[in-house]
């Protein structure tokens, strides 16, 4: 297997790398501490392409392929979680929805836009009682002449109040259960859509995650997304692709935290010599930068699998697996070789692990991504 990047992929991952120290670099804690959304670096990303990337160009997208994203996804993960899970949700989740599933019409009046960057999309899938259970949608969209009515609550949406379109999953026909489910595009500011009070999270604090709120919400019957009942389906085969994009956001968190690690262990001295000289050190360094790769291989290959149009449910629930246990378990690692220093938060390290977290949680838990797995090897 090949995984030699050409010119034009090496010339992506180059331009989100510089984006990210030039760009996020210089304002990361800040936003960080004080729960801003990084609203114009967004803006910036839009306008240089990052926003729609694998996106048709006739849709304002960037017409690149899935590894070019990872690319990008990984660099730009290394400096900022919180503005490349904007970036992720925008690409993998929605874009990517109404590219592959959505009708002519609504690629021309919402895609153009997202792809462009001048709005950003949501994808609202959760709910109270329905996290990892998906099947068990409460919020419902009744049919009701030329319409839909919505009613319903969904929790946890990045992006919740910075978005303006909104792709929101609902069941229609109960009795159906996830045969019932619908899958539907919503505006902010239509009538009877509220959004909730901002989540105090304990990382990615520069995105924006708020409880979304629906009551008697009227959304024209051309907003369903494919036909009656294709809901549940949608999510999931948009969600199979969003792994990848979270499995490169924890394989660059995971990256960050080792350069860091790497650089300071040659720079810091104890007991007369530069502590990457100590086997204690050296050994930590040795097994980070060896599961760095084992990730990174999983996740490229997850992408490459989707680029040559294979199935790629089981390769992308093992990369999120993996790739998100390693940003785990390095970012952990890289604030103990910098000691005290790591527990502060100029040295960055501290936030890389607490951002860490959410890749084995959101877009799927690590024990959904084992179901997936599990299922797959035992059917084969």
């Amino acid at each position: 297997m090949d995984f030699t990047l050409s010119e034009e992929q090496l010339m992506i991952q180059q331009a989100a790398r510089d984006f990210a120290q030039n760009e996020l670099l210089p304002g990361v804690i800040e936003r960080d501490e004080e729960q801003r959304f990084p609203k114009e670096e967004i803006k910036k990303l839009g306008e240089l392409g990052f926003m729609g990337m694998m996106v048709d160009p006739k849709y304002g997208g960037s017409g690149l392929d899935t590894m070019s994203y990872v690319l990008a996804m990984e660099e730009l993960s290394k400096i900022d979680a919180s503005t490349s899970v904007v970036v992720s949700v925008n690409n993998s989740l929605v874009c990517w929805g109404l590219d592959t599933f959505g009708s002519e019409a609504q690629k021309e009046k919402y895609l153009t836009r997202l792809a462009s960057g001048e709005a950003i999309g949501a994808f609202c899938l959760s709910e109270p009682e329905a996290g990892s259970d998906a099947t068990s949608q409460k919020t419902t969209a009744i049919e009701k002449d030329d319409h839909y009515v919505i009613n319903g609550t969904k929790n946890w949406i990045t992006s919740g109040s910075s978005a303006e379109i909104y792709l929101v999953i609902a069941q229609t026909h109960i009795d159906k259960k996830h045969k019932g489910i619908n899958a539907f595009i919503l505006e902010k500011g239509m009538p009877g859509f509220e959004i909730g009070p901002k989540e105090n999270k304990l990382g990615i604090r520069g995105s924006d995650t708020h409880s979304l709120l629906f009551n008697d919400v009227k959304v024209p019957k051309e907003n369903r997304i494919g036909e009656d009942g294709f809901g549940f389906k949608f999510a999931m085969k948009t969600l199979s692709g969003g792994r990848i994009g979270i499995a490169a956001q924890a394989l660059g968190i995971a990256a960050g935290a080792y350069e860091l690690a790497l650089k300071y262990s040659k720079e810091r001295k104890a007991f007369g010599t530069e502590i990457c000289n100590h086997q204690a050190i050296a050994f930590k360094l040795a097994d980070m930068h060896t599961e760095i790769e084992a990730a990174r291989l999983l996740v490229y290959k997850a992408a490459m699998d989707k680029d040559t149009g294979k199935n790629y449910d089981l390769s992308g629930a093992m990369a999120k697996l993996y790739a998100s246990k390693v940003a785990m378990e390095t970012s952990v690692e890289a604030v103990q070789i910098f000691g005290g220093n790591g527990f502060v938060k100029d040295y960055h390290v501290e936030r890389l692990m607490r951002d860490a977290k959410i890749t084995q949680i959101y877009e799927g838990t690590s024990e959904i991504q084992k179901i997936v797995i599990s299922r797959s090897i035992i059917t084969q």
